[in-house]
């Protein structure tokens, strides 16, 4: 999706840009795929974007799609953690690694005393220098809130949306924002304080996990998004079933060579490159050119994951759970990372009287269940949907999509390799870098990243322009 973007950026800032889009697939799009079978709407992929950053949102505006855009279904925007076997809300107010509000934290029975009373001391906790190095989720949440909120709240909440080891994930590169809220603020508590103060965490305090209320998707699906943004491209700038096999440096910028048959492979000479591929391929096309930019990227690994979708009728499910989804920490040792109930988040997904459920295998740390073939994961999800909410019944749908290394692992030290990476290319003029491997997963940062990318080349574009 990231090169896409970049082409309609540049596009829609100049018209008269050339722009050409080398896909090797037979389509375009990346991790985004959404699918209609059997009456049921099904993402392969993301099922909505963050509106913060607002790149995402500018972007629909720029396609003039945003009159289009819906938000999560009411009454169902919360989350839910499976603690010994129960599925239970997450605390009101509770959003990724900070309590907005106390009670519910004081209530909930996702923490013994002893793991409230060490949460309640957050705020005598001490910072962290600033001019220490990086450290990891892990060491950040158990420094400040205590083991126990890392294993039973934090874990399967942040680890979830990385399909990562918080063990090794880098704070600064995936919840930066929280310490940034430590060093302003002293502690994540008095950063709360303060918010409330400024009414910046309003609508926070009424989150439980994620905050669905900022949250978009498209009645048709991200599938809409993609094709409005292949739209706006000449039909003939979008070359599919084309993959680039070589990159060199040339007289006037760079020339590209595939593996097509044409022009002996040779698919021309432009001022501009933008690699928007998965670290470990553009480490592969910039291997002779940039050797120490490849090798960086190559220190950028990559997590699998497969996605067991079920078509279920909701007289089917013994104890109905109203929620958006529900998450599983690694202490509960089950097979599974999580379960979406995407016909619940949002309209339109399922025919009348049935629901959508997505389940989650695989990550960094649960590999070898990705080992089991399509009929045994389906048969796994619908006994853990069983024990955790009383599905019975065979399901009217039952699909498995499976993505190989597709979810980045931002590891400690992450932000110094990306720095050192763009450090790196800017001795190559015309050579850029964008994808979820380096600045955030999500599509709203992709946006970001590919917009910046854009604006940058055309910027140098016109600085190069003789007078």
């Amino acid at each position: 999706m990231a090169g896409l973007v970049a082409a309609h950026h540049l596009r829609r800032q100049d018209s008269g840009c050339d722009v050409e889009v080398f896909e090797a697939s037979s389509r375009c799009g990346g991790l985004i795929r959404t699918e209609r079978v059997d009456g049921y709407l099904l993402e392969h992929g993301a099922d909505m974007f963050a509106t913060q950053p607002d790149a995402a949102l500018r972007l629909c505006e720029s396609l003039g799609i945003a009159d289009r855009l819906i938000l999560p279904q009411p009454g169902t925007r919360g989350a839910a953690i499976v603690d010994r076997g129960r599925v239970l809300r997450v605390p009101d107010g509770f959003v990724l690694m900070r309590a907005t509000r106390l009670l519910p934290m004081l209530t909930t029975p996702l923490l013994s005393l002893r793991g409230k009373l060490r949460l309640a001391m957050e705020g005598l906790v001490r910072p962290r220098p600033e001019d220490q190095e990086d450290e990891s989720i892990e060491s950040f949440v158990v420094r400040r809130m205590g083991r126990e909120v890392l294993d039973r709240i934090v874990q399967p909440l942040v680890g979830g949306i990385y399909t990562g080891d918080v063990k090794k994930l880098s704070m600064a590169a995936t919840m930066g924002q929280f310490l940034k809220m430590e060093s302003e603020s002293g502690s994540l508590c008095r950063a709360t304080f303060a918010r409330r103060r400024s009414g910046v965490d309003s609508t926070e305090r009424t989150s439980a996990g994620a905050r669905y209320e900022q949250f978009r998707s498209l009645p048709g699906g991200l599938q809409e998004l993609l094709d409005a943004l292949q739209e706006s491209l000449p039909a003939e700038s979008l070359r599919t079933g084309q993959r680039v096999t070589r990159l060199e440096s040339a007289a006037g910028g760079w020339r590209l060579w595939g593996d097509a048959e044409a022009n002996g492979g040779d698919w021309g000479e432009f001022d501009h490159v933008v690699l928007a591929l998965p670290a470990a391929l553009s480490a592969r096309l910039l291997g002779d050119l940039a050797p120490d930019v490849a090798q960086r990227l190559r220190g950028i690994v990559a997590a699998s994951s497969a996605v067991v979708a079920l078509g279920v009728r909701e007289s089917d499910i013994a104890r109905p759970v109203d929620i958006a989804g529900f998450v599983v920490p690694l202490r509960e040792r089950r097979p599974i990372l999580a379960a979406s109930f995407t016909s619940d988040k949002f309209a339109g997904r399922a025919p009348a009287g049935e629901k959508l459920i997505r389940v989650f295998f695989g990550g960094e740390l649960q590999r070898e269940w990705l080992e089991r073939d399509d009929e045994e994961l389906i048969r796994i999800a619908r006994e853990q949907l069983a024990e955790l909410i009383g599905l019975g019944g065979p399901p009217r749908l039952a699909r498995v999509i499976r993505w190989n290394d597709a979810m980045p692992q931002y590891r400690v030290g992450h932000l110094q390799r990306v720095r050192e990476i763009e450090a790196g290319l800017a001795a190559h003029a015309g050579l850029h870098l964008i994808g979820n491997s380096l600045h955030g997963v999500g599509i709203a940062p992709t946006v970001l990243a590919a917009e910046r990318v854009a604006t940058r080349i055309l910027t140098e574009s016109a600085s190069a322009l003789p007078g």
